[in-house]
């Protein structure tokens, strides 16, 4: 699914637009969000694509929906 990650107040949050819902990242398993598992609020646990540590935000890309 496209999802869009954006960070504001030291915040990672998540925004998927066809389920018109904006949650946090409660917890990653790697500090960059890229290239591993990531958990939001509302308990889905998405699988983020592979991509450098310094990728600019706002990004748009496809994760995977793993759980919740």
């Amino acid at each position: 699914m496209k999802v869009m990650l954006r960070k504001a107040n030291g915040q990672y949050t998540i925004y998927v637009a066809k389920k018109d819902l904006e949650t946090p990242v409660v917890s990653s398993e790697k500090p960059a969000m890229w290239g591993g598992k990531i958990t939001l609020e509302n308990g889905w646990v998405l699988e983020m694509p592979d991509l450098p540590e310094d990728t600019r935000l706002p990004l748009t890309v496809e994760a995977r929906k793993v759980e919740g």
